[in-house]
Order: structure tokens, then C-alpha cells, then sequence
């Protein structure tokens, strides 16, 4: 283990920013914890079906506030997107081989994820099992995928938009709302808001990029005001506490993106940029670097693979002895929640066999050769890291 640290510390560039690299990993982990804890396959009736403990106990909307990270995420996008591509300028390299470099890790390990579940899916409609059943696991594979179309286009979008000041998206998200919930407009509306959206996040990454939102008041202003504002928004203009999506509910804020969403992000957004600082303290220690590179290299590994882990111990268990408590039970009580936490050890180690199996589709050309802007950098040792 000990080498396995000293290996990964020699091969990160001493220039690298490693509590960004961290922020990354926590925001990752954040979804994959958040989808295990509120998505709940149900076996009724020879049938499965997706329920959420938020359905039935609307009292633990707060476990969505500490689990829906994704701002966090596109922050640092923003952030790692506008750096890259000013240094990639800097060294010669054109908006394409930028561009290839970027999303090279997010088409290979999309693309695997798809097949393996369209030859599932085809396996499982001619062995008998219900549409509805099928549907319904597939919903839960693809629906993450829209999160990295989004971070495609904004990332491909990088030199339009980094210099893009953060208060025109959130305008653009005020507007959409006022319309659809003040003035009864169409609901299409709101899915500019998916653009506008998560645009505010990687705004002020990029702003960060730039030098910009150091002063750690600027820190506190976002944390602050984000929460003010997303309290307001739910005790008094009626939009839901839970943060993530709850079926049958009216209104969702992830889906699209609600004006709550978006000022809830730049709370969490505020809360990353102090943690910056903290997190540099903690990294100095070598495990822990070496901890937060392992995460960041298998990132879209276990994003695209945590919910096949999921649904892969449910019908284990379906098949091994019926329906299980916090696994196929209705979570409509503390009896739930107790038992679904003991299964979250279950999971990881069904994610586990995942990453063993997939992991080279995300990792496999940096470790033969790299691309090319990694090879006109840091030959040789960016390979070894996850690329930022």
C-alpha cells in the first residue's frame, strides 16, 4: 500500500491542484450515496418498480441537501475547464485536440455502459420479463446520462462562456420561472433552465480560473445568501424542500433545474470554495492524495456503474429468497432506512466488481499513451493521473 502511495504521488504533477481533485471525488461520492440512500426497487407482483423514501417520509428532504452535489461538480468543470483550455492555447494546441482531450474519458465508458444494458435489456424483454419492469431499470441506468450531455456542452462551449459572468444564467433561470409558476406558461419552459442552470455553477469556476472568488468573504456571501434565498424560495414561494426529484410530486427541482436548484447550488458552491483551503491541509498527507487520485481516475467509472451495482444486489436477492427488507420493501418507515443502510456495504462491493470489470474503458488510452495535449505537456507522468 505504502508504494501504491508513493507511486501515485510521484506521478502527479506538483503543479496540480489537489483539493480541487477533491471536491471532484466528494461530489461524485455525494450522487452515488444519495441514489443507493432514495432509490428503492420494489418487487409487487411479479413487477418492479422505482419508489423513494421521500415519497413517503417528506421529513427527510434534508438527506437530499447533503447528497444532491452536483454543483459542486460543475464548479469544478468550470474551474478545471477554463484552466485547461487557457494553458492548452498557451502550448499551441487547437480548440479541437483540447476538446478530444476533454471528453475522451466520457464517451469511451458512456458508450460501454450502453451496450452492456441495450444487451440486457434485449435479454431480459426475451426471457419473459415486463416491459414495465425493464423500463423502469432502464430509466434509472440512462437518467444520470443527461448530467454528462450537459457537462459535454458546457465543457465544448468552455471558450463562449468562460468569461461569462454568473448573474446572466441566473437571470435567465428567474425569468423561466417567473413565467411558468407566476404567470402559468408553458412548461417547456423550463428546460432552458437545464443550460442556464447548471451554467451558474461552471461560471463561477470559471471565475475562479480566472483569479477571481479568493477572498473567502466571497465565500461566505454564496453559502449564505444561496441558503437564504433557497429557504425563502420553499417556506414561501412554494417550491419543494427535496432537493432531487420525488415521484408523483408536482414539481420537481432537478428536473428541470428550479430557481431553488440553482441558489441552492451557489450555497454548496460557497461551502467548496472554504473548503479549499481545509482540504489542502488535509491532503498534504499522502494517503489521502493517493486516496482522492484513485477516486478522481475511476470517477465516470462509478458514476456511470453504481446504479447497475444497485439493481444488480436487488435481483440477487430476488433471486436467492424473495423480497428483503430495504431492498424490496416498500420505504415507507425507520424499518427501512435502518435496513437500506446496511445494505450500502452490499453495494459498494457490487460497484467494486463493476470498476474491475469496466474501469479500463475510462483509464485505458492515458495509461498506453495519453492524448495528445497530455503529451505535449507532462509526458510519462500525467498519464498516470486522472486528467483535469
Amino acid at each position: 500500500m505504502r508504494d501504491l502511495v508513493r507511486r501515485i504521488d510521484s506521478a502527479t504533477p506538483p503543479g496540480r491542484d489537489r483539493a480541487v481533485d477533491a471536491l471532484r471525488a466528494l461530489a461524485i461520492l455525494g450522487v452515488v450515496l444519495g441514489h443507493w440512500l432514495v432509490t428503492a426497487l420494489v418487487a409487487d407482483s411479479g413487477t418492479v418498480r422505482a419508489a423513494s423514501p421521500l415519497q413517503y417520509m417528506p421529513q427527510l428532504a434534508p438527506v437530499s441537501w447533503m447528497f444532491q452535489t452536483l454543483a459542486v461538480f460543475f464548479l469544478v468543470g468550470g474551474l478545471v475547464g477554463a484552466k485547461s483550455y487557457a494553458a492548452g492555447r498557451a502550448r499551441g494546441v487547437t480548440y479541437g485536440q483540447w476538446l478530444g482531450a476533454r471528453t475522451a474519458r466520457l464517451s469511451r465508458p458512456v458508450a460501454a455502459v450502453l451496450v452492456v444494458w441495450a444487451v440486457a435489456a434485449g435479454v431480459m424483454l426475451a426471457s419473459g420479463a415486463g416491459v414495465e419492469t425493464v423500463r423502469a431499470l432502464l430509466k434509472l441506468v440512462l437518467s444520470p446520462l443527461w448530467f454528462l450531455l450537459v457537462f459535454a456542452a458546457l465543457t465544448a462551449a468552455t471558450p463562449l462562456v468562460a468569461k461569462l459572468h454568473p448573474l446572466w444564467p441566473l437571470a435567465v433561470v428567474l425569468h423561466v420561472d417567473l413565467v411558468r409558476f407566476g404567470l402559468g406558461g408553458p412548461a417547456w419552459l423550463g428546460w432552458i433552465n437545464v443550460a442556464a442552470g447548471w451554467l451558474v455553477p461552471y461560471c463561477l469556476g470559471a471565475a475562479r480560473a480566472r483569479g477571481g472568488l479568493r477572498s473567502r468573504t466571497t465565500g461566505w456571501v454564496l453559502l449564505a445568501g444561496g441558503a437564504a434565498a433557497t429557504a425563502l424560495l420553499v417556506l414561501f414561494a412554494g417550491y419543494p424542500a427535496s432537493m432531487v426529484g420525488v415521484p408523483g410530486a408536482d414539481i420537481s427541482n432537478l428536473n428541470p433545474p428550479t430557481l431553488a436548484a440553482v441558489t441552492f447550488g451557489l450555497a454548496q458552491c460557497g461551502a467548496a470554495l472554504l473548503l479549499l483551503g481545509p482540504l489542502r491541509r488535509a491532503l498534504r498527507r499522502p494517503a489521502a492524495r493517493a486516496a482522492v487520485a484513485l477516486v478522481n481516475l475511476s470517477a465516470m467509472t462509478v458514476f456511470l456503474w453504481h446504479q447497475t451495482a444497485l439493481m444488480a444486489v436487488t435481483a440477487t436477492g430476488l433471486l436467492a429468497g424473495g423480497a428483503l427488507p430495504g431492498l424490496h420493501t416498500v420505504p415507507d418507515g425507520s424499518g427501512w432506512i435502518l435496513a437500506r443502510t446496511a445494505w450500502l456495504p452490499v453495494f459498494a462491493a457490487a460497484l467494486l466488481v463493476c470498476w474491475a470489470a469496466f474501469h479500463t474503458y475510462e483509464q485505458g488510452r492515458s495509461r498506453k499513451s495519453g492524448s495528445r495535449v497530455v503529451r505535449e505537456g507532462h509526458p510519462g507522468r500525467e498519464a498516470a493521473v486522472p486528467h483535469a
